[in-house]
């Protein structure tokens, strides 16, 4: 009597185990070296939908393409200042809320040197800075 066997065996093997590995380090990969930056200058970024219980006043800094400071407190119009008188600006209104953040507005087209200014002068005086971009 001939008995058949129900279930062949192949001699394939399936590359789909294979391929989710590979992806799974790809994935990794690419988050691990989007999380790392070797020389950033420390700041603080704004979040999102973050509710706080004290009133924190914003200090807008403007530097425009030719390198011009103006500066506003709140939702006023922004005033004419020059580099010299800004660092006096600034911490006269540190002084009146230490709880203030300074929003940073750069052209695109300026000198580095001009954004680094403001980050030293923040820097100096232990002021909370976020730096706005478009979205």
């Amino acid at each position: 009597m001939a008995l058949k066997r129900r279930n062949r065996v192949e001699a394939t093997f399936s590359m789909s185990s294979m391929t989710d590995l590979v992806f799974l380090l790809l994935l990794f990969f690419v988050m691990a070296s989007t999380m790392s930056s070797p020389n950033d200058i420390k700041i603080n970024l704004p979040q999102a939908r973050a509710k706080t219980n004290t009133k924190q006043v914003v200090a807008k800094v403007f530097v425009d393409n030719l390198g011009g400071y103006s500066v506003a407190l709140g939702r006023e119009k922004p005033v004419a200042i020059n580099a010299e008188d800004l660092e006096l600006y600034l911490s006269s209104v540190q002084q009146q809320d230490s709880t203030m953040y300074i929003a940073l507005h750069a052209d695109e087209d300026i000198a580095y040197k001009e954004v680094v200014r403001v980050l030293d002068i923040a820097n100096e005086h232990k002021m909370k800075l976020v730096i706005a971009t478009k979205k």
